[in-house]
């Protein structure tokens, strides 16, 4: 289990920098809320779920629609690769998806899962009705708000949604749990590799989460808030959705904090590493995130003897490694994050280390990491345009004025 999640970074921290920090997350920890995702029992039942999901699953199903976004859907995502069944995440009523929903799933096939906490989530309730006139099964996740009462009229079985932050709370709760468990996927190994998990970087003393976590903050230090994520498998992205959440949601307030982004790799090495071999240095840290045995790997065949007969994985590995020394030489600060293979276990050890890593880097930045007081002001607006049914036109000479006064003297 300790062999199933490295970490390799440059410049390497010496021993003092490393207690430093620590001494820093220590000292931080009692000005927050203690970190409830450590605790992976309190917040579900799975004998519930198996109970309550009996009415909605049958051999019949192969298509589970999640309707769900940010924390109520990434943990979802990152375990999607394992699944049973067809997942369509819906994550907003962009038409594309909807439409390409509709067009590869029917009502007898299908169970439809709307997940919001508070209820009031617009991307949600807007893709509600149409799926319902539609005539599919619904399964909800729920406890308050305008959507809890939707479902409630629809007579679907609904499971609880506890009032958590929920980039920390989906694979604690049922809100990745549920959806997970009906996708076939094996949530009872991925339940004990966070538990594995928690009880190697839950400590507050020196461990993985809390090494790379000071690593972050001290080249934050120097003036790096940019990190940018290359999962080097398909497999790995959608942890890297959670960590690029995590890291941007949590951190990002009082003026301070980092911003996560990734594109899959190798295919983001022509696209950007020619900007961070060469471009403007002292602001981006890439991460490499890698798998040292993917599943359902292949033998490749090819003429190029240096090539032939190894694995596919193999070669996108030696990619990674070559753009790792690449950076490192160009005097880019630089991690790699590597599991063994993406199984239900090994994707539980790493959430724990994304969401572990997360929570020290707000405790060394000094910022809470439950809230997101900011992400209201955009919802509120967009709210009362639509309330108000404001035209584009109006709209922009709203933005017009307020730019006006917001950026005052900014050139």
């Amino acid at each position: 289990m300790k062999n199933s999640i490295k970490l390799e970074y440059y410049p390497k921290l010496d021993e003092t920098v490393l207690q430093e920090s620590i001494e820093i997350v220590q000292k931080n920890r009692e000005k927050w809320d203690i970190p409830f995702f450590f605790d992976t029992k309190s917040y579900l039942d799975l004998n519930h779920i198996k109970q309550t999901s009996k009415s909605v699953i049958t051999e019949d199903i192969k298509n589970v629609i999640v309707l769900g976004t940010g924390g109520s859907i990434q943990t979802l995502l990152t375990l999607k690769h394992l699944s049973q069944k067809k997942i369509f995440p819906i994550t907003s009523s962009r038409a594309v998806e909807l439409k390409g929903c509709l067009d590869k799933t029917s009502p007898n096939d299908s169970i439809v899962i709307p997940i919001s906490r508070g209820g009031e989530t617009l991307d949600i309730n807007s893709t509600i009705g149409i799926f319902l006139r539609e005539g599919y099964k619904f399964l909800g996740l729920s406890s308050m708000g305008t959507m809890n009462k939707i479902l409630q009229k629809i007579g679907c079985p609904i499971l609880d949604v506890p009032n958590l932050s929920g980039r920390f709370a989906g694979s604690v709760t049922n809100v990745g749990i549920v959806p997970a468990f009906i996708s076939g996927i094996n949530v009872e190994d991925f339940i004990k590799g966070l538990e594995d998990g928690y009880n190697l970087f839950s400590d507050y003393k020196k461990n993985l989460a809390v090494e790379f976590s000071a690593y972050l903050f001290n080249i934050y230090k120097k003036g790096y808030n940019v990190i940018f994520s290359m999962p080097y498998s398909k497999n790995l992205e959608g942890s890297t959705g959670l960590w690029v959440q995590g890291i941007s949601e949590s951190t990002g307030k009082d003026e301070k904090g980092m911003i996560g982004t990734y594109q899959g790799a190798p295919i983001c090495q022509h696209s950007v590493l020619e900007y961070l071999l060469g471009g403007t240095k002292g602001i981006v840290t890439p991460v490499l995130w890698t798998v040292e045995n993917e599943m359902h790997d292949l033998s490749l065949e090819s003429s190029i003897e240096y090539v032939n007969g190894k694995s596919a994985q193999t070669i996108v590995n030696y990619q990674a490694d070559a753009t790792f020394q690449a950076l490192i030489q160009q005097g880019v600060p630089t991690a790699k994050i590597s599991i063994e293979t993406p199984t239900e276990m090994n994707m539980g050890i790493l959430t724990a280390f994304i969401l572990s890593s997360v929570y020290y880097l707000c405790l060394l930045l000094d910022v809470n990491w439950a809230n997101n007081p900011k992400v209201i002001i955009g919802k509120e607006i967009c709210n009362q345009a639509l309330k108000d049914n404001v035209d584009s036109e109006e709209s922009e000479e709203k933005r017009k004025s307020i730019a006006l006064e917001s950026f005052r003297n900014f050139y």
